[in-house]
C-alpha cells in the first residue's frame, strides 16, 4: 500500500514538475497604471457641455495569448465632475511579437463621485478600447496606447433630467507581467 501512494506522489510531482516554466508562457499575471487626456461630453434635455478630462488609475489581469482579462480602478476629473470607477475588461488581441493590436470592451460601475455638486449614486458604465501594445523583449513591462470610449447613462436624478455622459480619452497604460 506504502509502495502504491509513494508511486502516486512521484507520479503527481513528475507530471506537475515541469509545468512550472510552461505555465509563463499561457497566463501572465501582471498589474501596472493608466494615465489619460480627452473630453467628456453631459448630455441633458436642456444642455450639451463638453469638458476636458484627466483620468488616472491601475489594472491587475492576466495576459493569455489571444486574450486579455483584466479589472480596472479609475479616477476621472472633467471640470466639475469626480469620478471613481470600477470595471471588468476583456481585449482580443493578434499574436504579434513586438507591437500587438488588440480591441476590447468592458463593464463596471461608477461607484462615487459628484456632478456639479450634485452626487451620483452608483451608476452602470460601458466602455470600448482600440490600442495597440508595445511588448518589450528583455524587461517585463508591456506599455499600451490606446484610444478609450467610456458611456455612463442617466448618471444622476435632478428635476427628472437624467444626463448622461460620454468620455472619450487617450491613455497609456503601463504594465508589468511578473
Amino acid at each position: 500500500m506504502n509502495l502504491k501512494i509513494s508511486g502516486a506522489l512521484i507520479a503527481a510531482t513528475a507530471a506537475f514538475w515541469g509545468t512550472g516554466a510552461n505555465a509563463a508562457l499561457l497566463l501572465d499575471p501582471y498589474f501596472g497604471a493608466t494615465i489619460g487626456v480627452g473630453a467628456a461630453t453631459v448630455f441633458s434635455h436642456d444642455a450639451h457641455r463638453n469638458n476636458s478630462t484627466q483620468s488616472f488609475g491601475g489594472v491587475i489581469g492576466f495576459d493569455i495569448p489571444m486574450f486579455r482579462l483584466e479589472l480596472e480602478y479609475d479616477y476621472m476629473s472633467p471640470r466639475d465632475t469626480r469620478l471613481h470607477m470600477g470595471m471588468i475588461n476583456a481585449y482580443a488581441k493578434l499574436p504579434t511579437t513586438t507591437l500587438q493590436p488588440y480591441i476590447g470592451g468592458g463593464i463596471g460601475t461608477a461607484f462615487h463621485g459628484n456632478l456639479a455638486g450634485t452626487d451620483i449614486a452608483p451608476a452602470t458604465a460601458y466602455q470600448a478600447m482600440l490600442g495597440l501594445t508595445f511588448n518589450i523583449p528583455v524587461i517585463p513591462f508591456k506599455i499600451d496606447v490606446e484610444g478609450r470610449v467610456i458611456y455612463l447613462p442617466d448618471i444622476y436624478d435632478m428635476d427628472h433630467d437624467q444626463p448622461d455622459i460620454l468620455q472619450y480619452d487617450a491613455r497609456v497604460k503601463l504594465r508589468y507581467i511578473f
